[in-house]
């Protein structure tokens, strides 16, 4: 489910320094590189978080045109390899048309806010299972796992809901 974790970012986006004072961004990066390194991902460091409310609004018109997988690693690679910003319209709809949606009826969709309410379903979804970080894991609609965990942490979460 799309879920936007902070929904009163500005549209312009904010200093990552605002969002975490006094936080050392240069080691959070490189644990984050060190964590995705197994898969290929170098995070860099981004020193203003975009608003990605347009970003996950896209997504959901990727979903419903069947593009969602790759549009949205597209996205996550624009955001947090390339550092580009994800809250900007034409940023957007570039990722979309490199990823063979049509760019024109995406413009259309995100100006009419096509799927602003599904957003919104997704918000109230998320609320009732305590979701307050991202990512976040649901399993069969009742176990969670939160953060960007660990194979091992999966593996031990099945175990348990197996001896169920």
């Amino acid at each position: 489910m799309a879920y936007e974790l902070r929904p009163e970012m500005p549209l312009e986006g904010m200093p990552m320094s605002k969002i975490f004072p006094g936080v050392d961004l240069k080691k959070r990066y490189e644990s984050l590189s060190h964590a995705g390194s197994p898969y290929g991902i170098a995070f860099n460091e981004i020193s203003r978080a975009s608003n990605s409310h347009l970003a996950l609004e896209a997504s959901e018109y990727a979903r419903d045109n069947g593009h969602f997988d790759s549009f949205h690693s597209r996205v996550f690679r624009a955001y947090f390899v390339e550092t580009r910003d994800i809250g900007d319209l034409e940023e957007i709809l570039g990722l979309a048309s490199a990823d063979g949606l049509d760019g024109d009826d995406l413009r259309r969709a995100l100006k009419e806010k096509q799927y602003a309410a599904r957003l919104e379903e997704a918000k109230e979804g998320a609320l009732g299972y305590g979701i307050t970080a991202v990512p976040t894991y649901i399993i069969n609609g009742k176990h969670k796992i939160v953060g960007a965990q660990p194979i091992e942490t999966f593996r031990e979460k099945f175990r348990i809901i197996q001896a169920e």
